[in-house]
């Protein structure tokens, strides 16, 4: 289908496509420059259409009714200093109207709960606010371990993060607090700027007990700590810098409307680094689970080197912690094989983590484990509120590029779980205010002695099962760790260490079965699973920054590479139908003679126009380009043709071997399927240009077939589509493949007729 334009002075132009055919479907017409005519009620003549610019001409074939397309001319660009301005005053225009809106904006609970339904909503909200309270109070106290915090301070973040999110997010079921990737990177940074300031990091932080644990205080202390800090004091001032750091990035992020750069991060890479990280944390408990007293590694090879010590000092394990460490693994991995397959059957998950711990609490009290065999237990931890603080400037400053990685994960994660969730639920959430969310989450906090959080799958789920209907929920879950924060936490006091190692162990396990994925994902994309592998091996192998550093450029790389060498074909009509398909790929097409048609799966730019022209001229069994420059010069075809057979139709091997030479006359036009390609830069258009000059020097004509708007704009602009009724490049951009090909043997037809004429 080709279509001509007017010009015109009116806003509205009118073109008038009539058909040569009657009785065909819209994809096999051809059109002609007619006059137009309204549209009206039983007229089976023209018919007058809006339709985007399109610039093409008319094909010359014979017509016997037409439609009528009407070109919707483009806007006037105004200026950027008309548009700035417009846009300014938009956004400042201030009034009641637009006040409520921005606050029901920024504060989403604003607006829904005004809609909530006691009736229909509170029992749910109530019974997984209760589950998930349960379950976060014991996960709060066992994760302080992978942060080297006191688990009060867990308790704190879990407490105001419910709260935030209630106010300020936009999923309905997501359940943000304390996530083990993320304590497990705090953890690091904690460790390392400890060890600077000259602390012990091998010293565990649960207890006040730890606070005078000082590795060297001579003059080998790399950082000027507080005098009046202990270790524990320095170590929550760590992981509230960083924090606070990594929370005014998400809330810059979401300001800037930046929410589409979570995407970048793949599912892929994000299965592989938690499957990295995951290896990671179930290392750095391995001390816990055995009792076993070794300083805590850092740096790049962290998991090599504990695996190393842990062999070395084997010998040294406490009796006790590995026989407590085995029972409660195997309560709890039972009890969780127990709850998957009957979950169908349970209303509420059982809170196996909350009986574990107060069983072995109990036992540890009346037993005096820590005495009589020197386990190791939590610790005094105190109740109430620590009056809150402005983080550090100077560790802020230190921290800054930690907090860049930790602000990425914690984005991506809360951002892919929110639409997870709304998507199977049936509503929307918003990116950028999730960023938003998230990043008051870890701002505000930071203030009161919390630590870096995001949403976390696990507790999500038990949410999810458990009649969650709005985030009223997260406010039950809050009053649950409330209640511990003011009176029940000093009960914790005999809990072992290992015991919450082996909750934090458990919990890795949903992680962990990921890698039984990985066939099925190599299956399906092998790209894919390179980024996996990659990924989650450079999290173990090097460090958790590391692997996400590698799976961000792994997934460039693979994202790069299949637009670099697309799928290339040879197309042909499906027996009398308008539609073509891969000869390659199915049998019994029928090509057409003297026309190659000719597909490439992709967008066309600088980085694979080489393997364009290589693909087309392997395919097609011509080397134009050569051709076209060999014939500028006497006898030099001949010779070519001579020098140069044809011996191959791998894409790939015109770099190689020797050009492709077509016998004569074997087709006569070329017809680019256009529909896979999205876009074209400069040097696609070049590429473009340089081509049909190449075929029109060797009386071949290109047509171009299924052009979106944005590559007929792109050509437009690059001239290679013009104005003038009588221009050659008019002649060649089509509707359908079909109608090109259509086109294509009309014109034949006309010139092998003038030629036998003459």
């Amino acid at each position: 289908m080709a279509i001509t334009s007017y010009p015109t002075a009116e806003p509205w132009s009118k073109l008038d496509l009539t058909s040569h055919t009657q009785g065909q479907g819209l994809g096999s017409h051809c059109w002609e420059g007619h006059s137009t005519q309204p549209l009206r009620a039983g007229n089976p003549g023209p018919y007058t259409l809006p339709c985007y610019r399109m610039d093409v001409i008319p094909e010359p074939l014979q017509h016997s009714r037409g439609l009528v397309l009407v070109r919707r001319q483009p806007p006037v660009p105004q200026g950027l200093r008309r548009t700035l301005k417009a846009r300014l005053l938009q956004r400042c225009t201030c009034s009641l109207p637009r006040a409520q809106a921005l606050l029901q904006d920024l504060i989403p609970a604003t607006r829904w709960l005004r809609q909530y339904r006691p009736r229909e909503y509170l029992a749910g909200d109530v019974m997984s606010g209760l589950v998930i309270g349960i379950i976060l109070v014991p996960q709060a106290i066992a994760y302080s371990l992978l942060a080297g915090l006191q688990p009060i301070y867990s308790l704190y973040t879990s407490f105001f993060a419910n709260i935030i999110y209630f106010l300020m997010g936009t999923s309905h079921h997501v359940s943000v607090g304390i996530f083990s990737l993320l304590c497990l990177m705090v953890g690091q940074v904690v460790d390392r700027e400890l060890q600077l300031a000259g602390f012990d990091p091998s010293q565990d932080s649960l207890g006040p007990r730890a606070n005078g644990s000082i590795l060297n205080d001579s003059a080998t202390t790399l950082v000027l700590r507080p005098p009046d800090c202990g270790r524990d004091c320095y170590a929550i001032r760590i992981a509230t810098a960083l924090t606070l750091v990594a929370g005014v990035y998400q809330v810059f992020m979401g300001i800037l409307q930046l929410g589409f750069v979570s995407t970048y991060l793949s599912q892929p890479l994000l299965d592989g680094f938690a499957m990295g990280a995951s290896v990671t944390i179930l290392t750095s408990q391995l001390r816990h689970l055995l009792g076993v007293r070794m300083p805590r590694h850092q740096g790049p090879g962290m998991v090599v080197s504990t695996w190393l010590s842990l062999l070395h000092n084997a010998s040294q394990a406490n009796l006790c912690d590995v026989v407590t460490s085995t029972v409660c693994l195997a309560v709890l991995l039972a009890a969780k094989e127990l709850s998957d397959r009957c979950r169908h059957r349970l209303r509420v998950p059982l809170p196996t983590e909350l009986l574990v711990i107060v069983v072995a609490t109990t036992v540890s009290h009346f037993g005096q484990l820590h005495e009589r065999f020197g386990s190791s237990v939590a610790g005094d931890i105190p109740t109430g509120f620590v009056a809150p603080r402005v983080p550090d400037p100077q560790l802020m400053q230190r921290v800054a590029l930690d907090a860049v990685a930790l602000a990425l994960v914690g984005s991506a994660f809360s951002i892919s779980l929110a639409e997870m969730f709304a998507h199977s639920h049936g509503y929307s959430v918003r990116a950028n205010q999730e960023l938003l969310a998230v990043g008051c989450c870890n701002v505000l906090p930071a203030f009161f002695h919390c630590f870096a959080t995001s949403a976390a799958l696990a507790k999500s789920l038990v949410k999810t099962s458990t009649g969650c209907r709005t985030q009223l929920s997260s406010v039950v879950s809050a009053a649950v760790v409330l209640l511990v924060l003011l009176a029940l936490a000093p009960l914790f006091r005999d809990l072992q260490r290992s015991v919450l190692a082996c909750v934090i162990v458990v919990s890795l396990r949903g992680a962990l079965r990921k890698v039984r994925e990985l066939p099925q994902l190599w299956r399906l994309s092998p790209p894919d699973a390179v980024v996996w592998v990659g990924t989650a091996a450079t999290s173990v192998l090097v460090s958790t920054e590391a692997g996400l550093l590698a799976g961000v450029i792994l997934s460039l790389l693979s994202l790069a590479g299949r637009t670099q060498r697309p799928h290339t074909a040879l197309l042909a009509r499906i027996g009398d139908s308008d539609f073509y398909e891969d000869t390659t790929e199915f049998e019994g097409l029928i090509p057409e003679p003297g026309v190659q048609v000719f597909r490439f799966a992709g967008p066309l730019h600088y980085a694979n126009k080489d393997f364009f022209l290589q693909s087309l001229y392997s395919l097609t069994g011509l080397d134009a380009g050569r051709l076209a420059a060999r014939g500028k010069e006497p006898g030099s075809e001949a010779e070519a043709s001579e020098r140069d057979p044809v011996d191959s139709k791998d894409p790939g091997s015109v770099s190689t071997r020797a050009a492709l030479v077509s016998t004569a006359a074997s087709f006569h036009t070329v017809v680019i399927d256009c529909a896979p390609l999205l876009f074209l830069d400069v040097t696609g258009m070049a590429t473009l240009q340089g081509l049909r000059q190449d075929y029109m020097a060797l009386g071949i004509s290109l047509l171009l077939a299924c052009c979106s708007p944005p590559v007929r704009d792109a050509l437009r602009r690059s001239g290679f589509l013009t104005e003038d009724e009588g221009s050659v490049a008019e002649k060649q951009l089509f509707h359908t493949v079909h109608s090109a090909v259509l086109a294509a043997r009309a014109r034949h037809g006309e010139l092998a007729a003038a030629d036998s004429t003459l």
